[in-house]
């Protein structure tokens, strides 16, 4: 119980102390407040806009959310057939690393084009780049046996399918959470990313707008709603994989 609380006070405090020495250097040093604002000024324009920030961040993470859902539902199947054939690949391996490769917001523009302005681009976005994540795991956990509990399945004549299901899926599910957990980070990357090429509404289109207008405090606090998004779905995989992967050590 000391631990947990430990664990849970330390970057509490240590943030509360990061903030308190930001506050005091710009004060001190009359910083200009478009390059470098206050702590209190920014937390004061998150309160008096929380209502607008709050509806841009819901459909960040409603964009994130639906990209990351299409993207692992994908990858999943993907890594299935990599494990099952080695052929297949071989022959597209190179492609998903260069489609990862690929920097996203070199990307965004051709989203634009292919799935227009509105949110279908900024769902593709974060599909994109959740998908290599889970590529990568869920192979390595499918591939990942114990050598002595297949060949016990298979000294009872199980078929492919049952050793699948009996002893490849679960023994990738630790695999598979921790790309998981990585793509929801990168799912709300790749939203943001995408609401920088013709959006009017989300985190993006308002650290956009306010980089144009020298707003930097709005800035600001966009920036943190985005952090928030980012953890919260963070924190909903992580919920649900300790309630699934009940077996692991947290």
């Amino acid at each position: 119980m000391k631990i947990k609380l430990k664990r849970t006070l330390t970057p509490v405090f240590v943030s509360l102390g990061v903030l308190v020495i930001w506050e005091f250097i710009v004060s001190i040093t009359n910083y200009p407040e478009y390059l470098l604002p206050r702590p209190i000024v920014i937390f004061s324009a998150l309160i008096a806009n929380f209502n607008s920030l709050l509806y841009h961040t819901g459909i960040t993470l409603f964009e994130a959310m639906v990209g990351f859902v299409i993207a692992n539902i994908l990858a999943f199947f993907i890594a299935v057939i990599f494990t099952h054939s080695k052929t297949i690949e071989a022959g597209f391996h190179p492609f998903v690393i260069a489609l990862q490769t690929t920097p996203i917001i070199a990307m965004a523009p051709l989203l634009v084009l292919w799935f227009g302005s509105d949110i279908g681009s900024k769902i593709a976005a974060a599909a994109l780049v959740s998908f290599f994540p889970t590529i990568v795991n869920g192979v390595k956990g499918l591939e990942t046996i114990d050598e002595e509990a297949l060949d016990l399945f298979k000294s009872f004549s199980a078929t492919r399918r049952q050793i699948f299901a009996k002893l490849r899926l679960p023994n990738s599910l630790p695999f598979f959470f921790q790309a998981l957990k990585t793509s929801a980070a990168l799912s709300v990357i790749g939203a943001i990313v995408g609401e920088f090429v013709g959006a009017n509404r989300g985190i993006g289109y308002i650290i956009l707008t306010s980089t144009y207008h020298m707003e930097t405090v709005k800035m600001f606090t966009a920036i943190i709603m985005s952090a928030v998004a980012g953890m919260l779905f963070f924190g909903i995989v992580s919920i649900i994989e300790k309630k699934i992967v009940f077996w692991q050590k947290f």
